[in-house]
């Protein structure tokens, strides 16, 4: 039995994205199951079958074996002309339909419609992605208006959350993303976002306490679509 064969058999089993260290954890658990129970037969005087060799070998399994099946097991979906393929988001490994293939998957459920994100929503939500954790005072400082429509529609949509409490006078509210917002756009972490190192180091305008927000103008209703990969 092959290890890419193993590895494939739990992705498509687990209905949650498997990271390559628990894949392996699983595989190495299998082993010291079959092992246990031989040990037991030996126990009760039984005569125990003895441990497939193959089985044997996966004892030690690394998350870098794993590593090596899922790319086999992603070019041999690409060679032979597969409708899916493995990859990573920030839970881990889980197969995606192709996004060619999309629009006959979308299909199965007429209800739902492609989500879209005005352009003052996607502003915020770049804000908060980029400087996360962030206070609502530190995204008005950058925008120069009031941020609690965006904000309550981000989390509304579960593509923020709310972090914690900033260590500063009256404790504000952190906001940073959610695992949605990086399997709506098709990222592992932060890191992947474009141009993250040099974003995250621009000085943002500090916030002023003393001077309120200007509303959020209501007439900005349009703006950006937001495109999330169709799973399998």
């Amino acid at each position: 039995m092959e290890l890419s064969a193993i590895v494939e058999a739990l992705l498509i089993a687990s209905e949650e994205p498997l990271a390559t260290s628990e894949v392996a954890r699983l595989i190495r658990a299998r082993v010291a199951e079959a092992e246990d129970v031989r040990a037991r037969e030996i126990e009760e005087g039984k005569e125990p079958a003895a441990l497939e060799e193959w089985l044997t070998n996966l004892a030690a399994v690394s998350s870098e074996q794993v590593a090596e099946a899922i790319a086999a097991l992603n070019t041999a979906y690409e060679e032979s002309g597969r409708a899916f393929y493995l990859t990573e988001r920030a839970k881990g490994w889980k197969l995606y339909t192709r996004p060619k293939y999309g629009e006959f998957v979308r299909q199965l459920f007429p209800g739902r419609k492609p989500e879209r994100l005005s352009g003052p929503a996607m502003e915020t939500l770049a804000i908060i992605a980029y400087r996360q954790p962030i206070t609502k005072a530190a995204m008005e400082a950058v925008r120069g208006v009031a941020c609690d429509g965006m904000l309550q529609k981000l989390l509304d949509r579960d593509l923020i959350r709310i972090g914690g409490r900033a260590e500063l006078p009256g404790r504000p509210l952190l906001y940073e993303t959610t695992d949605l917002f990086f399997e709506h756009f098709g990222i592992r972490s932060v890191d992947d976002l474009p141009n993250a190192a040099e974003l995250r180091k621009v000085k943002l305008p500090e916030p002023d306490e003393a001077k309120p927000a200007e509303p959020e103008p209501q007439q900005l209703s349009l703006g950006a679509n937001a495109e999330s990969s169709s799973e399998s």
